[in-house]
């Protein structure tokens, strides 16, 4: 790990750098913001503001993909906020153990880690459930919330846009777990229990289930015909019924699930290809089906 450090006092850098070096860090220093901008990337970035006379905006900027933490002698507008305001991540003030700095840089560089992987993940789920509509209005959503669903996939889009929507956190829990109704009496009120299986569960089950439920922000969902619940219960079902469980789908049906869910990610020579059927037929199937390519 590459780390720069910007301070005007040369001992003091020069300590800096020694200790992070014997942990195993790389370490470069220089004097001078105007040095510092040199073009160079850094993993972290440490900046001083005691240096008098310097603008330090510049040299957030030009890291901003890296972790600055500013480094600073009293805590004021100038040395603190403003730099902070411009997009550093955090400040330790001098004079300081080594210790108090790693844990500073560990703890950002966990988070930096955790950021980049919930935007892969956020990215992915938006891919995979690009085509999954499941037509709900999520104004007038209550909790506890029971779905039938006969494909997943539709209820997981379902459950996913309606917490991003809340902008709560998100606990899955699987009634398959044999640990399931301990994990569920754990967790906080203030965060979404997204429940799948319920159609395993025995009758007698199903009732201790219902009663712990009363206090959480859950939607459960379900593979089977969901009755006798005093909760809200909705049904969402994928197109035409497609890939519905336990059901071994005719060829037709196959063939326009395909051609309606994918017609525009795939060039119709592509398409066809991948059905196994010439481009004649698959334009003959769009009118037998009636379904209009957008253009």
């Amino acid at each position: 790990m590459k780390i720069l450090i910007i301070e005007n006092e040369v001992y003091l850098a020069q300590s800096i750098a020694t200790k992070l070096g014997e942990l195993g860090y790389i370490c470069e220093m220089c004097t001078s913001t105007k040095d510092a901008i040199r073009g160079i990337s850094y993993d972290i970035v440490l900046l001083s503001t005691n240096i008098n006379g310097q603008d330090f905006n510049p040299v957030i900027e030009t890291f901003k993909n890296s972790i600055v933490i500013l480094m600073v002698s009293y805590i004021s507008n100038d040395t603190v906020s403003k730099p902070l305001s411009a997009g550093a991540k955090d400040y330790i003030l001098k004079p300081f153990m080594i210790e108090e700095l790693v844990r500073k840089i560990d703890h950002y560089q966990d988070y930096e880690k955790l950021k980049k992987k919930n935007e892969a993940y956020e990215k992915y789920l938006a891919y995979t459930f690009e085509n999954a509509k499941h037509g709900q209005d999520l104004e007038d959503i209550e909790l506890p919330l029971f779905v039938s669903s006969n494909f997943q996939k539709y209820a997981d889009a379902f459950v996913f846009e309606y917490v991003q929507k809340k902008n709560l956190p998100l606990h899955f829990v699987s009634l398959g777990d044999i640990k399931a109704f301990n994990e569920i009496e754990s967790l906080p009120q203030n965060s979404i229990i997204y429940i799948i299986d319920y159609q395993i569960l025995k009758k007698s089950d199903k009732r201790i289930f219902c009663e712990l439920i009363a206090d959480k922000k859950a939607i459960i969902v379900s593979s089977d015909k969901i009755e006798d619940v005093e909760y809200p219960v909705i049904e969402i079902k994928s197109e035409n019924n497609v890939f519905s469980r336990g059901e071994i789908l005719p060829i037709e049906d196959y063939v326009k699930f395909i051609v309606l869910n994918y017609q525009d990610k795939y060039p119709d020579t592509e398409l066809s290809r991948k059905l196994g059927i010439s481009r004649k037929s698959l334009w003959e199937k769009r009118k037998k089906y009636d379904i209009v390519k957008k253009k």
